[in-house]
């Protein structure tokens, strides 16, 4: 699927004491749970993992997102690792 992101802009992400990420520059969430966050922003994919994680707003026509929970980890990667042949996503993930 290809996402027009003229209207999106930047992607910035702002969070205070480990907990309420404010993001822009969001094209998509992929999944989420209670410990892990997955999505594709404007500059790549972004894994977000923690505890009582929650999206508790989404305006994709923004590209904004807040995520609500403990933060552990904040992770990056170019969407053209996604690309390799042959593997599925969640096994590029967590594999």
């Amino acid at each position: 699927m290809e996402n027009s992101n003229a209207n999106i802009g930047k992607h910035r992400l702002g969070m205070e004491q480990r907990r309420d990420c404010k993001l822009t520059g969001v094209v998509e969430v992929l999944s989420f749970d209670e410990n892990t966050i997955l999505m594709e922003t404007v500059d790549g994919m972004l894994t977000i993992k923690g505890s009582n994680l929650h999206v508790s707003r989404l305006n994709l026509e923004k590209g904004e997102a807040d995520v609500d929970g403990k933060v552990d980890s904040l992770t990056y990667c170019d969407k053209n690792t996604f690309a390799k042949k042959g593997e599925g996503l969640l096994t590029r993930l967590f594999g």
